[in-house]
């Protein structure tokens, strides 16, 4: 595409509302950026900005080529993560994406991994929102629930998690013990807001506790930690949550059903690159040594 430039430095202009701060972004001369404006509103026949003392405001044809200029834009960027990603050496950025509540996991994994291989600089991507590898948004991706199918992914199982079901010793000393299943209704709960979490536990916890006991409602996992930290209420933790929080008292025991599989994502593109390797048979050997 021949007018590439002019329409990226179209979108810098719409970004930054005056010529010399696209300029600046662009390291190019304001000059350089006028001129390439002027050339595609040619090309185009339309006026892409209005023009004041204050700077530059797309119009509304503006607004549409920038809104696809902005798209590819990103999809550059991502492609630049994926090809960086397929290096021969255990070195240089490695991004990992997952879930909030499996966060203590990954932090120790990748600080052991970290330390194993010092030329890796390493990210934790959490999200509610599920991270596109084809984008190049993230080199590993460990999730949980049912096995993942989005397209050109690889998808091995990684581990089994079974949920606890905790209260602080302060909350237990005000509200009472948990004697069974029947005692739930009578207690206060801390969980994740309906429809953000579809796991099997929270639907076994739906069916035995009425709504309104669920005194304190998040999409957060860290908001949750501290609010049962606090007290607030009985709520779902993991197994090696407790190992960090041993005044954490489990209230029931966790049934089968409770179980969530975990499994380890790559693209296809990357997931023969060494970097990519190296980390996934790392993670899968830390679970085991852990017997998670």
């Amino acid at each position: 595409m021949d007018s590439w430039d002019e329409i990226r430095t179209a979108f810098q202009v719409a970004r930054a509302g005056t010529v010399s701060g696209a300029a600046e972004q662009l390291g190019v001369h304001h000059a350089t950026v006028i001129r390439h404006i002027d050339s595609l509103e040619g090309r185009l026949g339309v006026k892409l900005f209005q023009r004041h003392a204050r700077g530059y405001t797309p119009t509304d044809a503006g607004v549409d080529l920038l809104r696809v200029a902005q798209t590819t834009d990103e999809q550059f960027t991502q492609l630049v993560g994926r090809i960086k990603g397929q290096g021969d050496g255990v070195s240089g950025e490695l991004i990992i994406t997952s879930i909030g509540e499996l966060s203590i996991i990954l932090a120790g994994v990748i600080h052991e991994f970290n330390t194993a291989y010092p030329e890796i600089r390493s990210q934790i991507l959490t999200d509610e929102r599920i991270f596109r590898l084809e984008y190049g948004e993230a080199h590993v991706a460990v999730r949980a629930g049912a096995r993942p199918a989005e397209p050109d992914n690889v998808v091995q199982p990684l581990m089994q998690l079974r949920p606890v079901l905790v209260a602080s010793e302060d909350y237990l000393a005000r509200m009472g013990p948990v004697e069974s299943e029947a005692d739930l209704a009578r207690h206060e709960f801390v969980t994740h807001m309906d429809g953000v979490n579809r796991a099997p536990f929270y639907r076994w916890l739906s069916e035995r506790v009425p709504d309104e006991r669920r005194r304190i409602q998040t999409t957060d996992a860290r908001v949750l930690r501290e609010a049962i930290l606090a007290g607030a209420g009985i709520g779902f933790m993991s197994r090696l949550d407790l190992l960090s929080y041993p005044k954490l008292v489990p209230v029931i025991e966790s049934p089968e059903e409770w179980s969530v599989d975990v499994w380890i994502v790559t693209h296809v593109d990357l997931h023969r690159s060494k970097k990519v390797q190296t980390f996934v048979a790392f993670l899968k050997d830390w679970v085991k040594k852990a017997e998670l």
